[in-house]
C-alpha cells in the first residue's frame, strides 16, 4: 500500500478496506490533469516565496519527467497506490527527494481532485464540441446536396406532408447546434479554479489563487472554499447535456434504422458500418445505429446515479463524491465513441432518392395541398377537407396516388377542380410554395443553409 497519510494511524489498513477505498484504477485517467495542476501550483508557491526557486524548479522538472515517462510507456501507473495523486507525488519524491515533499504545501486532496476533475471535464467538453462540429459539417453537406430530394414527412409514424431530405437533416442540425450551445454554457460556469481552497476552509499560506487560475486557463478562482471542494453541479450539468446528445443521436439512429429496413429502403448503410448474420446470409444489419441507440441508457444511468449520490450530502467534501468519476468517465467515453462512429456512418450512407419521392407520392402527403387548392377556388375549408378525404378513399380503392386520378374523377368529386390541380399537387410545388422561415421550400432552405455555413466558420 502506498498512501500519503498514516501518521495518525497505528496499524495497517485492512487490504479489502484499502481496495474498496482506492480510486487509482479509474482516476489514473486524470494523470495529465493532476500533473498539469501540480506544475501550476508549484509555480505559484515559488512566485509567492512559499517554497524556494530551487525547489520549484526541481518539482517542475520532476513532474515534467513523470508526464513524459507515462506518455512514452516508460512509467506504468501502479495499483499499489491509493490514487493518481499519491502515485504522482510518491514518484516525484523518489525522483527529486526532499523538494518533492513540499509540493503539497497549501493544498488538500479535496481541492486537488476538484481541480483535476474540472480540468478533465473541460477538456472533454472541448473534444466533444469538435466532434459535434464535425457531425454538423456532414449534416450541412447532405443538406446542400439534397435541396430537391423529396420525401415524406411524418407524424405518428404516418406519412403526413411532403418535405425534402435537406429539411429533414436540418431538424437534426438544429438539435446538435443546441447541444453545442449547452456545452459552451456549462464550460463558462465550470471555468473557475478550485485549487487553493484546501480541505474546506482555505489556508494560512499567502497563495495567489488568481495566478494559479490564470496559469490553468480559468476565468478566476472559485469564491467559496466549501463549495469549491463539494461542487459537482457542473458535472451533473455536463452529464445532462451528454444525455441530451445521446437522446438526439438515439432518435436519429431510430430513423436511420427504420429507413434502412426492407419496408422503407430509403437508405443503405455502408459495408464498413454494417454487420451480417451468422445464420441468414441475406442480412445487412445497422449495428452501429443500434448500438448508439442502446448506449443511450448507460449515459442516462450516469446522470441518474450522480444525482442520487449527491442528493443527501452535507457540506463539505465526502468520500461519496469519489463515485462521480467512474460513471462520468464511462459516459464521456461513450459520447465520444458514439459521435465519432455515428458521423462516419452518416457520411457514408447512400440515400435512395427515387424511393423517397415515390413514398411521398404514394402516401398522400400532398392531400393537404389538394385541400388548400380547393380553398383557393372558393370552397370552404371544412368542405374541402371532406372532399379530399373521399378522394383519398377513392385512391386507396384504385391503388393509385392523387396525381394518377383523371380530371373527370377530380371533377366528379368537386367541379372546382381544373387542369392546374396536377401542378398544385406535384411534390415540387407542394414543397417549394412553403416559404415561411423554417419551411422546406427552396428559398427558405437557401437562407437557413447560408446561416449554417456562417455558423460553422465561427
Amino acid at each position: 500500500m502506498a498512501q500519503l497519510w498514516g501518521g495518525r494511524f497505528t496499524k495497517e489498513t485492512d487490504q479489502r478496506v484499502y481496495d474498496f477505498n482506492a480510486s487509482i484504477l479509474f482516476d489514473q485517467k486524470m494523470y495529465k490533469e493532476d500533473i498539469t495542476g501540480s506544475i501550476a501550483h508549484s509555480k505559484m508557491l515559488g512566485k509567492q516565496g512559499i517554497i524556494s526557486k530551487e525547489d520549484m524548479d526541481a518539482i517542475i522538472s520532476g513532474l515534467e519527467g513523470i508526464l513524459a515517462d507515462i506518455e512514452s510507456g516508460k512509467l506504468q501507473i501502479s495499483s499499489k497506490y491509493e490514487d493518481i495523486h499519491s502515485f504522482v507525488e510518491s514518484n516525484l519524491i523518489d525522483r527529486i527527494g526532499e523538494a518533492g515533499k513540499r509540493l503539497h504545501t497549501g493544498r488538500s486532496r479535496n481541492d486537488q481532485v476538484a481541480l483535476d476533475m474540472k480540468l478533465y471535464t473541460r477538456a472533454f467538453i472541448e473534444r466533444t464540441d469538435l466532434l459535434l462540429k464535425e457531425l454538423l459539417e456532414v449534416l450541412l453537406h447532405i443538406m446542400k446536396e439534397n435541396m430537391t430530394t423529396y420525401m415524406p414527412g411524418f407524424t405518428h409514424l404516418q406519412k403526413a406532408q411532403p418535405t425534402t431530405l435537406a429539411h429533414y437533416m436540418g431538424a437534426y442540425f438544429e438539435m446538435f447546434l443546441r447541444d453545442r450551445s449547452r456545452l459552451a454554457d456549462i464550460k463558462t460556469r465550470l471555468n473557475l479554479c478550485p485549487i487553493g481552497s484546501g480541505a474546506l476552509a482555505g489556508t494560512t499560506y499567502p497563495l495567489d489563487r488568481e495566478y494559479t487560475a490564470e496559469l490553468l486557463g480559468f476565468d478566476g478562482p472559485t469564491r467559496n472554499s466549501m463549495d469549491s471542494v463539494s461542487d459537482r453541479d457542473y458535472l451533473i450539468e455536463v452529464l445532462s447535456a451528454c444525455a441530451t446528445i445521446m437522446m438526439h443521436l438515439s432518435r436519429f439512429s431510430e430513423e436511420l434504422i427504420l429507413w434502412n429496413s426492407n419496408e422503407y429502403r430509403f437508405v443503405e448503410m455502408d459495408d464498413a458500418y454494417s454487420t451480417g448474420s451468422s445464420i441468414m446470409p441475406q442480412k445487412k444489419n445497422p449495428d452501429i445505429a443500434e448500438l448508439v441507440r442502446g448506449k443511450t441508457g448507460r449515459v442516462y444511468g450516469a446522470l441518474t446515479s450522480l444525482l442520487t449520490t449527491m442528493k443527501g450530502l452535507p457540506l463539505a467534501y465526502n468520500k461519496d463524491m469519489q463515485e462521480d468519476k467512474e460513471m462520468a468517465f464511462d459516459a464521456f467515453d461513450t459520447i465520444e465513441n458514439c459521435l465519432f462512429l455515428f458521423t462516419g456512418m452518416l457520411a457514408t450512407i447512400t440515400f435512395h432518392k427515387d424511393i423517397m419521392a415515390k413514398s411521398a407520392m404514394n402516401g398522400f402527403t400532398n392531400a393537404t395541398d389538394a385541400a388548400d387548392y380547393l380553398v383557393n377556388k372558393g370552397v370552404a375549408f371544412r368542405d374541402a377537407h371532406g372532399i379530399i378525404g373521399k378522394m383519398v378513399l377513392l385512391c386507396i380503392e384504385k391503388n393509385c396516388s392523387i396525381e394518377d386520378l383523371s380530371i373527370d374523377e377530380f371533377k366528379a368529386l368537386s367541379p372546382a377542380f381544373e387542369e392546374d390541380i396536377y401542378d398544385a399537387v406535384s411534390l415540387e410545388t407542394c414543397v417549394n410554395k412553403r416559404l415561411t422561415k423554417g419551411a422546406p421550400g427552396y428559398e427558405a432552405m437557401e437562407e437557413v443553409i447560408k446561416y449554417y455555413e456562417t455558423y460553422l466558420t465561427k
